[in-house]
């Protein structure tokens, strides 16, 4: 591990088939550029047993329970079922879920409700919630709002939207997640967001296997390059990297209640 770096990924997805053949392999190369942990994100039911077993083989994996907006389902969870699945040493969060009007494979009311009910989950289990959005800022701060968010907390992940919709979700005393599209050309304003959240509220991750950060664009997307993530905002906010990577990695852990 790199001796001046402390990086943590605070969302990814490498229970998925994208990482099956080298999975060994990349959990070696985060340990190489400083990431010593990541949090691997649940989007469905039937990852439920593949998340938990990665967890429990490697002491830096913990993982989350949730079924994100866009995942269609034959019977929509219920409080009870996410509590239940939830209940195990190594989950620290709820999601993702959220709100996402880009693509339409569910009903806007569906993931409405589903919203609605993992954020009481994890107020029963005080654990935070993993928040999807996407095209859909004034509905998913309004929700966060109703159902009183700040009991439990919860993370903005990948964000994308602009500085008054951050705005919005720190008043709510949420965390802002940052993704590869920080990095990509174009996405000057997100930049300037990276630049202006509050330091304790600031959080880095990759969202693999998708958003390779540059220069990486259009590849595989893995933990270890949570790195240049972290070096694109280190940048905007003219901190050192050792400093940026050092906050998140501690906003992270307690955000997640991660001690180990």
């Amino acid at each position: 591990m790199t001796d001046s770096i402390r990086l943590f990924d605070s969302h990814c997805h490498i229970d998925f088939s994208h990482f099956d053949d080298d999975r060994d392999a990349m959990f070696e190369r985060m340990a190489a550029v400083g990431v010593e942990g990541c949090v691997v994100v649940g989007v469905d039911f039937g990852h439920i047993d593949s998340l938990r077993e990665l967890a429990q083989a490697r002491d830096n994996v913990w993982f989350s329970v949730g079924i994100h907006p866009n995942h269609e389902v034959e019977v929509e969870p219920t409080i009870e079922q996410l509590c239940e699945l939830a209940d195990h040493p190594r989950c620290v969060a709820i999601g993702e879920t959220g709100m996402d009007f880009f693509r339409h494979h569910v009903d806007p009311d569906i993931q409405e409700n589903r919203f609605r009910t993992h954020i009481r989950a994890a107020k029963m289990l005080n654990k935070p919630v993993i928040v999807h959005n996407r095209d859909a800022d004034e509905a998913s701060i309004q929700i966060l709002r109703d159902e009183q968010i700040s009991k439990c907390g919860g993370i903005m992940h990948c964000f994308s939207a602009d500085m008054a919709t951050a705005d919005a979700a720190i008043e709510l005393g949420m965390h802002i997640s940052f993704s590869g599209n920080v990095t990509f050309k174009r996405n000057e304003e997100l930049r300037e967001v990276a630049a202006n959240v509050p330091a304790e509220l600031l959080l880095v991750e990759t969202d693999s296997p998708y958003l390779a950060p540059m220069p990486f664009r259009g590849k595989r997307n893995e933990p270890a390059f949570v790195k240049q993530v972290a070096e694109c905002i280190a940048e905007v906010r003219g901190r050192p990297l050792s400093e940026l990577a050092a906050q998140t990695t501690a906003n992270t852990r307690r955000i997640f209640n991660i001690s180990n």
